[in-house]
């Protein structure tokens, strides 16, 4: 059976969550034993194996249950889940790929109450999916932040490799030691993840405040990188939209501060020959001083989960297995699946971390795995219905300063008086 659906191509506005209305039959007595067909939303299904993981290991123990993978555009991902909702035509799960866009399905009406879904002790991220308290979703993946370093590239050029104990001054000197004519020291990304993500989490700031001047430090560092030559520029990178995985796995690029999805991208890419086959490992990443460096620490970086949430409109007959699905996704049994194919689960722990550098390809030294499963996760994006269009400002503010269109100074003014308009933050 094929259990992909191309979604509908439709595009309507976030807005229209609110003219689709809630179904207020979930808390009618299904049937257990009757069959039941559950939809998941999900996108690039052939090179995100985590959506087919998880419905197959679930059918398996599920007899009555047969799941749908409903694909959408990841890059209109949730313009379109939204299209669909509004037109009734949504996936009995929806996967939530970015959290700052729960509060727009929740107030929409569009997410059930999923509070009573047990999840287990330590998992990670479920507070992002909570509005007053109220569980909308419940996470089964969660991304943290750290280095990719190529371990040749720094045995070449003499240089010790992370112990975990690096400031933000160790790492840029790193990298000027590293640069080559061949490679880069490091190379940095262009979302503004790879500058505020870090300057949120480490200064303890909240984007809610409306005050971002805590930011300057951070991107003065950064510019002072880009400026020495030790990583290709803003406009170099945009120019020739280069992309992460080219510029570290084919060793142009000594360091990578990324998410640790990229781990599994990696070890497949190397599998390939896409990426040049060379020894590397994870560190943590940077931290300000050394009150959270060091492997005695926890050191403090951003990412937020991924999760499933079920379709307020859903046929009361499925809510049971829907919500029988949810639990499953964020059990230590799915954790271990995930954690299989490289795939950092919301759920770590010592088996956990053995399973996921237990997959070939992927490093075996202990900092490496100190690195994955240590370390104190701040989400990127607080839940709330005002953190969209904030992000899209301050992604403004990002591109001002790493193109040079603008100073840092005066990017972070524009940024605080657009964010008092335009958001009605005092």
């Amino acid at each position: 059976m094929n259990r992909k659906i191309l979604a509908a191509g439709s595009i309507a506005a976030v807005a229209a969550l609110a003219l689709a209305g809630c179904s207020g039959g979930a808390a009618e007595t299904a049937d257990p034993d009757a069959p039941v067909k559950l939809s998941i939303s999900g996108w690039s299904i052939d090179t995100t194996p985590e959506f087919q993981l998880l419905a197959d290991a679930f059918e398996k123990t599920h007899d009555n249950v047969t799941i749908e993978l409903k694909e959408y555009d990841p890059a209109e991902y949730n313009t379109l889940v939204t299209a669909d909702l509004a037109a009734g035509s949504g996936p009995d799960i929806i996967t939530q790929k970015e959290v700052k866009y729960v509060t727009t399905f929740q107030e929409g009406g569009q997410l059930l109450d999923v509070s009573d879904v047990s999840l287990p002790d330590g998992i990670g991220g479920a507070d992002s999916y909570k509005v007053d308290g109220v569980s909308y979703a419940v996470p089964y993946r969660q991304d943290s932040w750290v280095l990719f370093y190529n371990k040749a590239l720094f045995d070449a050029a003499g240089v010790e490799h992370p112990d975990g104990s690096w400031t933000w001054g160790d790492y840029a000197d790193a990298a000027d030691a590293l640069t080559t004519d061949a490679a880069k020291g490091t190379y940095l990304h262009r979302w503004q993840s790879t500058v505020q993500g870090f300057a949120n989490a480490q200064s303890g700031s909240d984007i809610l405040e409306g005050d971002y001047g805590y930011l300057k430090d951070f991107y003065e560092n950064t510019l002072a990188l880009q400026d020495a030559g030790a990583q290709v520029d803003f406009n170099t990178s945009t120019a020739n939209q280069l992309t992460y995985q080219g510029e570290f796995g084919t060793q142009k690029a000594a360091m990578l501060p990324m998410g640790s999805w990229y781990t599994a991208t990696l070890i497949a890419q190397q599998a390939t020959g896409e990426a040049n086959d060379f020894e590397w490992g994870i560190a943590p990443i940077p931290q300000v001083d050394a009150s959270t460096a060091g492997t005695d620490n926890t050191p403090v970086t951003f990412g937020d989960p991924t999760g499933f949430g079920i379709n307020a409109n859903i046929d009361a007959a499925k809510v049971d297995a829907a919500k029988a699905f949810l639990e499953f996704a964020a059990s230590e049994d799915a954790a271990q699946l995930l954690a299989g194919i490289g795939i950092t689960p919301a759920l770590t722990n010592d088996a956990v971390v053995e399973t996921y550098f237990g997959v070939e390809g992927a490093p075996t030294d202990d900092l490496s795995k100190f690195a994955w499963s240590t370390h104190e996760t701040l989400p990127e994006n607080p839940t709330s219905n005002k953190v969209a269009a904030i992000q899209g400002i301050l992604g403004d503010l990002h591109t001002a300063v790493m193109s040079g269109s603008e100073s840092i100074d005066d990017a972070i003014a524009t940024a605080e008086e657009r964010v008092k308009n335009e958001v009605g933050l005092d």
